[in-house]
């Protein structure tokens, strides 16, 4: 008998999703002889029995799109609140409706914490970590995030443009709520003067006396490069906290960008385009060979899995210590950290 598995997408967008769904379903069909199926809109799909089958015809041309054929939500069945019904019961029942042997979940944490807890009550299921932060556990790299560093770098040399030209300092908001691996990769990339991430605590004070500084030796502009989660206060963007301070306490005129989600959209780059698909061709072969409530993941360019349990509920953050902050710091690029001064 051939396997029947199930694919869904889940939590935010980002590139890559399709070539992550065309790895799997093309490895599963043409390398297996597997029957595939796409939930639509996450797990809300397999609440509501709602599924298409896939195939080969259905999964070709997809790679190079942005998006998810699937759709996509933020439905968390294990999320007390619904009293109406018992969600991860109508899962089961739609898994074992429908004669799947296993479940393939394409998302972040959230999506790899509620894949945990599916394992955990009998499904069988794998998970592919996909999310622009990077912030996954247990795996070097997420597919969506290469892509969305590349969109970061292209917009932070635009402004380095628009800021020698006006002498302005520029401030670039990208996304990264607990993790800063976008803020960090693309400042470096894109030439950052000052970066912010969330797990570096920083001081204003010494921002703002660098930024002086290269104002007073004459380098007409600078850049700073700040991850949303740096400010946790009231309801302003990080960017626009920022701007302000910096105005304030220099007196130099600051203007402040937020890129939001044009860094969830559009192609994949080709890295991402590889990692997705080797991601989930890898993926198809566990199931083939029978082994479940994995994760799969890049550890030192090897493919691999590791238990989903390992991976659910941790964070991978951004360390002062990791060799890139290290690097960036050599540069003389300003973290806003005191030890900036003590050289």
């Amino acid at each position: 008998m051939a396997k029947k598995i199930g694919i869904l997408t889940s939590g935010g967008d980002c590139p890559g999703l399709n070539a992550a769904i065309r790895g799997v379903a093309k490895t599963a069909m043409i390398e297996y002889g597997m029957e595939v199926y796409g939930f639509s809109s996450g797990f809300k799909g397999l609440i509501d029995n709602d599924y298409t089958q896939l195939t080969d015809q259905s999964v070709s041309g997809i790679l190079t799109l942005g998006g998810t054929i699937l759709g996509t939500s933020r439905e968390k069945p294990f999320q007390k609140g619904d009293e109406s019904h018992d969600k991860p019961d109508d899962i089961i029942k739609t898994y074992k409706d429908l004669g799947l042997d296993c479940l393939v979940c394409l998302g972040g944490n959230g999506t790899i914490k509620t894949a945990a807890k599916l394992s955990e009550i009998g499904l069988n299921i794998i998970g592919l970590p996909k999310t622009i932060d990077n912030d996954v556990w247990g795996t070097d790299e997420t597919f969506g995030f290469d892509s969305a560093v590349s969109i970061c770098t292209d917009a932070i040399d635009r402004l380095h443009t628009t800021g020698n030209s006006h002498k302005r300092i520029m401030v670039i908001e990208v996304m990264g709520h607990a993790a800063g691996w976008i803020a960090l990769h693309a400042g470096i990339a894109g030439g950052g003067d000052v970066i912010l991430v969330p797990e570096i605590e920083y001081d204003i004070n010494v921002v703002t006396q660098n930024l002086k500084e290269r104002h007073d030796k004459g380098k007409p502009y600078s850049i700073v490069v700040v991850a949303e989660g740096i400010f946790k206060g009231e309801k302003k963007s990080a960017a626009g906290y920022i701007t302000k301070k910096i105005l304030k306490m220099t007196g130099l005129e600051t203007r402040e960008t937020v890129l939001g989600y044009i860094q969830r959209g559009g192609t994949p780059t080709a890295k991402d385009r590889i990692l997705a698909t080797e991601y989930g061709a890898f993926a198809a072969e566990l199931i083939h060979k029978g082994i479940y409530n994995q994760m799969v993941a890049i550890k030192n360019n090897d493919v691999i899995a590791i238990p989903l349990k390992e991976s659910a509920g941790k964070t991978k953050l951004v360390s002062a210590d990791t060799n890139l902050v290290r690097t960036a710091k050599k540069l003389g690029v300003c973290f806003g950290t005191p030890d900036f001064y003590k050289k």
